[in-house]
């Protein structure tokens, strides 16, 4: 693949572009369309999302419940490209009858791309687990180089919505820190980042990809095009085969990061010392120190160790920020400035000896396991359910059954966790939130400080999406920390 940037937006101008879907970036989307002169449709199943979008003047709307017909009326616009919005699976009419028609469908990360000033540093992530902590290491370290290069994509900021704030104020962007989701990446064709990487891949989002083999190849697609590093994860084979099937920019390197200590071509641990195997010119005998365990200690829960899944979203950070060419002074820097974000094993309460923590964030199983891995043996009241996406959660609790005192399960969809329960850990008392409770995390902490002995930890780590019964895992972890806090109050 020959090296390339993104093109110019006045490529867009007069296109007929149709955004499929609202929610950030949808609207990011129809704003940016707009604004490079594109004529701009927005297909929505309900007006009412659409008026309540604050669009830009002169873009249209197509409204309709029925996705046939909204399909429909999509095809009779004869739309040169659909922006596909995450929460749209690709098997819906509007986006599966494109192909057929010629149409391109892409994502918001691909439009940011395409309307991008030449010259910005993409420097992309993605992963099951660790995206949203190593994109924010990841800035942090490029902050303090001196760049200009927020964190964007999955973790917040539309990237489009960035990239057009910095055309309007005539800014430049030195660089982005784009995490991806699997959705995200799916419609995207021609980003050609300075570096990639993929953390982790677990299963997880069958529901939305149709299968393991989809998900797996979409998340693999953060590799394409990348033209100095592709970042891989040691202990996990499968992003180390994403690479070595990647269609990359001649000359790419792979860059292996490991908790042990680093081979050639990898990023490691040494002692206490994070060190660079890969991205130095000696890197055959020697390596270069980056950084210290103790520059993550204040990420460490209560004082503690550094948790194992921490240390490696730093070593991935710093690979992605080495590949980009900042120095081991401001890898450091940026390790110590990250502060962590809310809902990640976080202790929101103390309660009659009892811990009360927050990892709302542990959407699926690789990450609760990987949460209740820092609990001691026998002393986990861990709080678990929601939407499963169509995982199962066998392997979750064999593993971790031995750190369970008893379980509270939560959700309109119990049965996954309740089976990997009774085939695993029939053993370990639980109990089951009726779906119905309207104050479902309140009568949930409630349950779990019936069930708690002082020295226990009150874990929540759902393995589950959130929007079942909550609007975001923002949501659930706030409901969570407000029912532990009530109870040190009342108590």
């Amino acid at each position: 693949m020959a090296e390339h940037e993104p093109q110019n937006s006045d490529a867009l101008r007069g296109v007929r572009a149709v955004v499929v879907g609202l929610g950030a970036s949808g609207r990011a989307a129809a704003t940016v369309l707009a604004d490079v002169g594109a004529r701009v449709t927005v297909a929505v199943p309900d007006a009412q999302q659409a008026e309540e979008a604050d669009l830009p003047p002169g873009v249209d709307v197509i409204a309709d419940a029925d996705p046939e017909r909204l399909a429909e009326r999509v095809g009779q616009r004869d739309p040169d490209v659909l922006v596909a919005s995450p929460g749209v699976p690709p098997r819906h009419p509007v986006l599966a009858r494109a192909p057929a028609a010629g149409v391109a469908v892409w994502s918001e990360v691909e439009l940011a791309w395409r309307v991008d000033r030449p010259g910005t540093q993409w420097l992309t992530l993605t992963g099951t687990n660790g995206k949203t902590t190593t994109v924010g290491m990841l800035a942090a370290q490029l902050a303090a180089a001196g760049w200009h290069a927020p964190e964007v994509g999955n973790v917040g900021t539309p990237i489009s919505t960035t990239v057009l704030d910095a055309r309007a104020g005539g800014r430049r962007l030195d660089g982005l820190a784009v995490e991806l989701s699997s959705f995200q990446l799916h419609y995207t064709h021609s980003l050609s980042p300075v570096a990639s990487a993929c953390l982790n891949i677990t299963d997880d989002h069958l529901d939305w990809h149709g299968s393991a083999e989809g998900y797996w190849a979409d998340k693999a697609r953060v590799y394409t095009g990348t033209r100095v590093a592709c970042v891989y994860n040691a202990a996990d084979d499968a992003t180390m085969r994403m690479v070595e099937q990647a269609e990359v920019v001649e000359g790419a390197r792979a860059v292996g990061f490991t908790l042990q200590a680093p081979r050639v071509a990898q990023l490691g641990i040494v002692e206490s010392h994070l060190v660079d195997r890969a991205l130095i010119g000696n890197r055959q005998t020697h390596g270069q120190v980056l950084a210290e365990l103790s520059d993550l200690a204040h990420l460490a829960p209560d004082g503690g160790a550094v948790p194992p899944h921490v240390v490696a979203n730093a070593l991935a950070a710093a690979a992605l920020a080495r590949a980009a060419g900042v120095n081991p002074e401001h890898v450091a820097q940026g390790l110590r400035a990250y502060r962590g974000g809310p809902h990640r094993i976080e202790r929101v309460a103390q309660v009659d000896g009892v811990a009360y923590v927050d990892d709302s964030k542990a959407t699926n199983a690789h990450a609760a396991a990987a949460s209740l891995a820092s609990v001691e043996e026998g002393h986990a009241v861990w709080i678990a359910g929601g939407l499963a996406k169509g995982a199962r959660f066998d392997e979750l609790v064999s593993a971790r059954a031995d750190r369970l005192r008893a379980v509270v399960v939560i959700g309109v969809d119990p049965e996954p966790i309740l089976d990997a329960l009774a085939r695993h850990a029939p053993q370990i008392p639980h109990v089951r939130i009726d779906p119905s409770e309207h104050e479902v995390m309140t009568a949930a902490v409630s349950a779990a400080a019936r069930l708690a002995q002082p020295g226990d930890v009150v874990l929540l780590a759902p393995a589950c999406a959130s929007m079942d019964q909550f609007t975001s895992y923002a949501h659930r972890g706030d409901a969570f920390a407000a029912a532990a806090r009530a109870l040190a109050a009342d108590g």
